[in-house]
């Protein structure tokens, strides 16, 4: 017996290191999500994660040094290495990805596009903001949800806090903490108002996951992420016939 696969039509250039953990959750859930029987038909990636790039919410809101020189060149370095499809699992480098995004020679999946996207799908009423203090100042999603007529509710301070701290937790390594302090930060949200949170920082849905919070009352942007290149990595190719090896295990 053999069945239709598709197969991918693009090489994906990934941008990570920002942070570590987050670029290998994101890769984990790409491979997972791929209508794959076997290597063959996964897709071709090539990645370039450089931890070394500046901070990106200190960049915004403290005046620390900018990072989009070194996504520029990150990004360059990519398309000369073979990609002709981007993905930079960063939310807050977004900010500075949208100065020169019109400049790139191949596309970039936006993760700000996919989550709120995928937001709209999970819970047409809106949502709660989860993300860095940076990514929150830079009114980035805000902007974005307000084109799309999307409902998007922003945490108080006294949330905000703790909801930034839980990003900077998972990028220390202390993942079991990050979780207890955003679940702390996303209590009184949700007595407020029931809606999901939106983790627009690619570190809180890991937070998310540790704490133990209910699977369908979150919108991951690293979810999100993978599944848009995904979608646009197996897009336009025809199925390729193969055995059904599942079958025959």
């Amino acid at each position: 017996m053999t069945v239709a696969v598709p197969v991918p039509v693009r090489t994906l250039g990934v941008l990570g290191g920002m942070g570590p953990a987050a670029t290998a959750e994101f890769l984990r859930l790409l491979a997972a999500r791929v209508p794959a029987v076997d290597d063959q038909h996964h897709p071709r990636i090539v990645m370039l994660s450089d931890p070394s790039v500046p901070d990106r919410s200190a960049a915004l809101t403290e005046g620390g040094p900018s990072p989009l020189p070194a996504l520029r060149e990150g990004l360059a370095t990519l398309t000369r290495w073979g990609a002709d499809l981007l993905a930079v699992p960063c939310n807050t480098a977004h900010v500075y990805l949208d100065r020169f995004r019109a400049e790139l020679p191949v596309p970039l999946v936006h993760i700000v596009d996919a989550t709120l996207r995928a937001a709209m799908a999970r819970s047409p009423e809106g949502g709660w903001l989860a993300a860095t203090a940076g990514t929150v100042a830079s009114g980035l999603y805000q902007r974005r949800a307000a084109e799309l007529g999307y409902r998007l509710m922003l945490p108080g301070a006294a949330a905000q806090g703790p909801i930034h701290r839980a990003a900077v937790l998972v990028k220390a390594g202390r993942t079991d903490e990050a979780g207890q302090v955003l679940a702390s930060a996303l209590g009184p949200l949700w007595r407020e108002a029931a809606l999901p949170v939106i983790t627009a920082c690619t570190e809180l849905p890991l937070a998310y996951t540790a704490a133990l919070l209910p699977r369908n009352a979150t919108v991951s942007s690293l979810d999100a992420l993978a599944s848009a290149c995904v979608d646009a990595l197996y897009a336009t190719r025809a199925p390729r016939t193969t055995p059904d090896l599942l079958a025959a295990a």
